[in-house]
């Protein structure tokens, strides 16, 4: 099985790591934080406090680093220097807090695995791992596909579902995980609009029970519509704070050098006039 399915840790912490100053009522805070592959950056120098109840959306360009800093934050993949803080802990301490949903294209769909075994997955970390999977767990498995609405794919195999299938499948194994904090990485991205919906939802629902989701996201149309916290992101952080402050034409911008095309410039104006 994949280290995404399973969702296992390949990387551990940075020693005599120092998390003291992280306040324990922050989701995440991020401090200095660099990432390299080969020893060319790839996020550079990050800090980040994202507030509790907020829903955000990580933008930036091809390449500048948002996936990588979500892995990171959750120790998939190390880091040169740098802290990363859930709740005022490391994740590895935190762990039962954060849920993930992971791209599609990191998930190996060929595994042998049924969509409810998938989804029920997600109950491990208060389960153990070394306990079987109770009526319980199966019937917290049943009620999470529900509500991202493929009950009926229960039994399916995970290799026989579409692209939209399975985005919600791993939506429902992170609603099982029942966390305080999710990371979702590109969850809009080539889905339906039906799914897109239904994943709007979703995050709705979590945002009224005061969860806190980061949300790395490539559509411009449609940020100030679903965020209501926004981090801009170019191998470093160029501006984070509420949409309606940072959301702006000089930032994005600034973000993606000066780059913009016509169709994002629009879709960005179209969504402002919207708001």
């Amino acid at each position: 099985m994949s280290d995404v399915l399973q969702q296992m840790s390949p990387t551990g912490d940075a020693i005599g790591e120092d998390l003291s100053f992280h306040p324990i009522n922050v989701p995440l805070a991020v401090h200095d934080l660099t990432v390299a592959y080969h020893r060319k950056p790839v996020i550079w120098d990050v800090d980040l406090d994202i507030p509790e109840g907020k829903l955000v959306g990580v933008v930036g360009p091809n390449g500048a680093g948002k996936s990588t800093l979500l892995k990171t934050c959750l120790d998939l993949i190390p880091r040169a220097s740098g802290e990363v803080g859930v709740y005022g802990k490391p994740y590895k301490e935190q762990r039962h807090l954060v849920g993930y949903v992971p791209q599609r294209e990191s998930v190996d769909w060929d595994f042998p695995v049924s969509v409810l075994d998938l989804v029920a997955m997600g109950t491990y970390r208060h389960l153990g791992w070394f306990r079987r999977v109770g009526e319980k767990q199966k019937a917290a498995a049943m009620n999470a596909l529900e509500q991202v609405g493929i009950a009926h794919l229960a039994d399916r195999q995970i290799s026989q579902l579409s692209g939209g299938q399975q985005q919600r499948t791993f939506l429902a194994r992170a609603l099982t995980q029942n966390a305080k904090l999710y990371f979702m990485d590109e969850p809009f991205a080539a889905v339906d609009a039906a799914t897109e919906e239904a994943i709007v939802k979703i995050l709705q629902q979590l945002n009224s029970e005061g969860k806190t989701c980061i949300v790395v996201h490539h559509d411009l149309a449609t940020v100030a519509r679903y965020f209501d916290w926004v981090v801009l992101l170019n191998m470093r952080v160029v501006a984070s704070g509420p949409t309606e402050e940072v959301f702006t034409k000089t930032n994005l911008e600034k973000t993606y050098g000066g780059s913009l095309s016509l169709l994002d410039e629009a879709a960005h104006a179209l969504s402002r006039i919207a708001r």
